[in-house]
């Protein structure tokens, strides 16, 4: 019998990649609000960090860009008319709107889902929940395209299941993968899933938005079936939510027995700690690297994403790897602890730098762009593989990128009703490329 593996499904950056600083508590967002994003440059730059990934011997999928502007967002909030008078009218009377409308945030993966393996679930399927992402306005707009996404992907009912998203209050908040760690010794052995929340579902918190409640991971756990006995619930520090860990992977990444994070990440991490190692009794010893925050100050690791990290277990070598963004090697404090963690006997053993830039400057690292998803061989088969990727897929995917994108975005483009058109073409465009991968398995 076959290891399982754990493939990363990235979301393809979309065409309306633009810095619209939507997102309250997510400091890069907003302090590169209103600058020329380069949307094209930003795709190729996430389809590269696929390829490094596969090329590596992992496997790699990718979730397509959802369709913008969202015309039916528009619609509910009072616009009539054609696309082009929808367009116009909120140019004129509503910027802020379309801007939300051209959101491109479906590109952070991380949240659009919260997954349990099969090992952990009691009916022994895949379950997959979209995140309601409830909290930001442009956000919320995403799950039922989302749902729809993972159902075309994951459609085999015998093996998956895909549920809608919990409703749309502030009681269920829920950003998916995001505040979500699974620990275990293995990828196809049964772990201990890991919910961070920031409040209960009526406390009112002040400061930066806190985006994720116990209320509903708890409801998501117990739709997914998992044990209780291994499930944890962990509350993440005020500080860190505060100083911009909009969500936990902002301060802290686990693989396998390895739980990365800051010495700030939770509330009460002694509690935490014990918390995560009970529930894996039997199964695995825990592992905890924890940053002192006198080696690398909360504001470094939020600056550098040092944690929006991908920890993966590469083929052939014996300690993780820290896939992370360049943006780590040019801060100080982090490049000097990453240098000194790797000279240990610790498991991380090396880290790799990739450029994703432009998706930093929105405030998403390495691990916002992929939902990770552990798949047994059977399970693997089951998937619709248009959206596992090749070389060949990653060159197609570019090349597609290269014609249907712009080099440079603004949201004064947004006003040109010719932008839409643009894009829808470029959307059918993706829709036959997936057709076609989809023939060539078959």
């Amino acid at each position: 019998m076959s290891e399982p593996y754990e493939v990363n499904f990235d979301g393809l950056i979309g065409p309306t990649h633009n810095y619209g600083g939507l997102s309250d508590g997510n400091l890069a967002s907003s302090n590169n609000a209103g600058e020329v994003s380069r949307p094209q440059e930003a795709a190729l730059q996430g389809l590269e960090k696929m390829r490094t990934l596969y090329k590596a011997g992992l496997k790699q999928g990718f979730l397509p860009p959802l369709m913008r502007p969202n015309m039916t967002f528009l619609k509910r909030a009072g616009f009539t008319g054609s696309q082009e008078d929808m367009i116009k009218a909120a140019a004129n009377e509503a910027p802020s709107l379309l801007k939300t409308a051209y959101s491109a945030s479906s590109m952070w993966a991380a949240n659009a889902a919260t997954v349990s393996p099969s090992a952990d679930t009691q009916d022994g399927k895949l379950h997959l929940t979209p995140a309601n992402l409830s909290t930001m306005l442009h956000r919320s707009l995403e799950h039922p395209d989302t749902f729809r996404n993972l159902q075309t992907i994951f459609a085999d009912m015998g093996q998956f299941a895909v549920h809608e998203a919990l409703p749309e209050h502030s009681n269920f908040s829920d950003e998916g993968a995001a505040n979500h760690v699974r620990l275990c010794a293995d990828h196809g052995a049964e772990g201990v899933e890991v919910f961070v929340y920031g409040r209960e579902a009526s406390e009112d918190t002040a400061g930066f938005p806190t985006r994720q409640t116990r209320l509903a991971s708890e409801r998501i756990a117990a739709m997914h079936g998992l044990k209780p006995e291994r499930t944890v619930y962990i509350r993440q520090s005020r500080q860190a939510i505060d100083a911009g860990a909009f969500h936990n992977d902002v301060v802290s990444v686990g693989s396998l027995n390895t739980l990365f994070t800051h010495e700030l990440a939770f509330e009460d991490k002694a509690a935490a700690y014990d918390a995560i190692a009970k529930a894996g009794e039997g199964l695995f010893d825990l592992n905890v690297v924890e940053v002192p925050d006198a080696e690398v100050p909360l504001k470094d690791a939020i600056k550098s994403y040092l944690f929006n990290s991908q920890l993966v277990k590469m083929p052939g070598e014996d300690r993780l790897v820290l896939i992370a963004p360049t943006e780590t090697e040019e801060t100080e404090s982090t490049r000097l602890f990453c240098e000194a963690m790797t000279k240990s006997n610790g498991p991380i053993g090396r880290v790799h730098y990739v450029d994703v830039r432009q998706s930093m400057r929105n405030g998403g690292g390495p691990a916002c762009l992929r939902l990770r998803v552990v798949l047994t061989e059977e399970q693997l088969r089951g998937v619709n593989h248009a959206f596992l990727l090749d070389d060949q897929k990653i060159n197609a995917l570019q090349d597609w990128v290269r014609a249907h994108y712009r080099e440079t975005l603004s949201a004064a483009d947004f006003a040109d009703p010719a932008l839409a058109l643009e894009i829808s073409n470029g959307h059918l465009a993706l829709q036959k490329l997936i057709n076609d991968f989809g023939a060539q398995v078959n």
